[in-house]
């Protein structure tokens, strides 16, 4: 079932798809662009809280570095031009700003321990934060919940301030190849082989989270059986999928907010 399904949306998926890049220079600034795009759209839906969160996405050329937001700076005020690059050591190589302790733990390890991801993505949304206090995984209760079904982990540890590479390469670890993972009294981190991709995981995760409290406030809520929670994953939880879902987003916030590539 799960191969039909998905060979129904194939045709519609190769329409569109993520750019493809000879020049090194032309990918970066697409990457930045797609990231500060990113940043801006967590702003919007409430997903900045402080000095919380960082969405980094890995640079093209010297792929031991990712770019992430400068700490400090709120979500809403990110521009291209603001984004700083850090190496492997932790130190700022491109840009004038500090980076976020805890940023370069956790994505320093992930970038490292996974190859195929490009990009990153933390914050501390709300519905996100409280399902993680409750200690269980997201049941497959509606089509967007299984884009997650089997692909998603519970990281069960208490240290939620992590700022030490010991305590980020257990995340790494625990994510294995998942798209997701929910951190025990912390939050949602996603991760995609596109900025775009990791930015939507993160938006329909918490959703997901949303949707799940309020079904379970008034009973216990149906779920999908797993033939179909494959089959639905089969199509919406892909990378292309992924990508192409956050493309209306992506385009509404840079019509609204052209400033975000300055």
């Amino acid at each position: 079932m799960a191969v039909s399904k998905q060979a129904a949306y194939e045709p519609l998926f190769k329409r569109r798809g993520p750019p493809r890049f000879e020049d090194l220079g032309q990918e970066r600034q697409y990457r930045k662009e797609r990231l500060a795009a990113g940043f801006r759209i967590f702003a919007a839906l409430g997903f900045s809280e402080g000095v919380a969160g960082h969405i980094t996405a890995r640079d093209p050329e010297f792929t031991d570095t990712f770019w992430v937001n400068p700490f400090g700076m709120h979500f809403a005020h990110v521009t291209v031009s603001d984004l700083i690059r850090v190496d492997g050591a932790g130190d700022v190589v491109e840009g004038t700003m500090p980076v976020n302790v805890a940023a370069f733990a956790i994505h320093h390890q992930i970038h490292v321990a996974r190859p195929d991801v490009v990009a990153a993505a933390h914050a501390h949304s709300i519905y996100g934060k409280a399902w993680s206090a409750v200690g269980r995984l997201l049941d497959p209760i509606t089509q967007d919940a299984c884009a997650f079904y089997e692909d998603h982990v519970f990281f069960d540890d208490t240290r939620v301030m992590i700022t030490e590479a010991s305590e980020a390469a257990l995340i790494a670890e625990r994510l294995g190849a998942h798209k997701a993972a929910i951190l025990r009294n912390h939050g949602l981190l996603t991760v995609g082989q596109t900025v775009d991709e990791a930015v939507w995981w993160f938006i329909s995760m918490e959703r997901c989270c949303q949707a799940q409290f309020l079904a379970e406030s008034v009973g216990t809520p149906l779920q999908v059986d797993p033939e179909n929670a494959r089959a639905a994953r089969a199509v919406n939880g892909t990378a292309q999928a992924g990508w192409f879902q956050c493309q209306p987003l992506h385009d509404r916030i840079l019509r609204q907010q052209p400033d975000l590539l300055e």
